[in-house]
């Protein structure tokens, strides 16, 4: 078995991924009045958020090319590869994994699985990560996503945001009408629910009790197996800091990783967000 494994630039630290051997990394768009831009590329994660302050309309993303894969494809089943596994953006936020479906029946020299992530960011590439490593061990086909699919099973995200027009507008936040929360000085705590989707998880009063929920959320989610914890953020370093430093002081004793969202995932989440993700470490 040859494997490749395929997923996007909406996963954290993705330039770091695109120099992993067999690993291949797609790129999805974000488009500020009307320009394309692709980070890492032609964009800096400053110059973003300088630009969408200055923009008058909201960031948009596009999907990954779906030309852009087929051809990776074609060029995979060239180069000797015999499987695929692409770990992609969440279904629930992008029409991508939809679309790419039925090019799992268009090579016939490749092995391909395309399972939904319900994810992005750190826990998206934590299962690339782990994907390759069970590669590297030797692991069969089934058995690598027998593995994967247990940690999408399991892994989630919870995420406060400053503000909702970014989720609203881009309609990423399933239950629209949370709007309200902005004109009522309130701060939902939103997560992915286990179709991938954004939604409310729960609304609270105020950021310093919703910092204080998003620590017991935490303990509850990760009493009954082992997981990695990353806090990530969108320009909002002091919060992760002290989301951080409040989780140990709580009794939390597991490594925790902090990250920044990318120009994809922030474009949604507008800038100061904070945000933990979970992933349970498989054995």
């Amino acid at each position: 078995m040859k494997l490749a494994i395929i997923t996007d630039n909406s996963a954290a630290n993705a330039e770091k991924l695109a120099v992993v051997e067999d690993v291949f990394v797609l790129d999805i768009p974000v488009i500020i009045e009307n320009q394309s831009y692709i980070e890492g590329k032609n964009l800096s994660i400053d110059a973003f958020y300088q630009k969408m302050s200055a923009s008058d309309e909201l960031p948009k993303t596009s999907q990954p090319s779906l030309a852009e894969l087929n051809d990776l494809l074609e060029r995979l089943t060239n180069e000797g590869y015999t499987h695929v596994i692409g770990v992609f953006i969440a279904a629930g936020i992008s029409g991508f994994w939809q679309n790419i479906q039925f090019l799992k029946d268009e090579f016939k020299e490749l092995t391909i699985a395309f399972p939904d992530t319900r994810i992005t960011s750190k826990p998206q590439t934590s299962m690339v990560e782990n994907v390759v490593k069970w590669y590297q061990e030797g692991l069969s086909f089934d058995h690598i996503l027998e593995k994967l699919n247990k940690q999408i099973e399991l892994t989630t995200a919870f995420i406060m945001v400053d503000d909702l027009n970014h989720l609203v507008k881009g309609g990423r936040l399933s239950n629209g009408a949370a709007l309200l929360g902005n004109l009522l000085s309130i701060k939902p705590i939103l997560r992915f629910n286990e179709e991938g989707k954004i939604v409310v998880y729960e609304k609270v009063r105020t950021e310093k009790k919703a910092i204080k929920r998003l620590i017991s959320i935490l303990e509850e989610e990760t009493a009954d197996h082992a997981y990695q914890v990353s806090i990530i953020h969108s320009r909002a370093e002091e919060k992760a800091l002290d989301l951080k430093e409040k989780l140990e002081n709580a009794g939390y004793q597991g490594e925790i990783e902090i990250v920044t969202f990318g120009a994809v995932i922030a474009t949604h989440l507008g800038e100061g967000a904070v945000a933990f993700g979970i992933t349970p470490v498989i054995d």
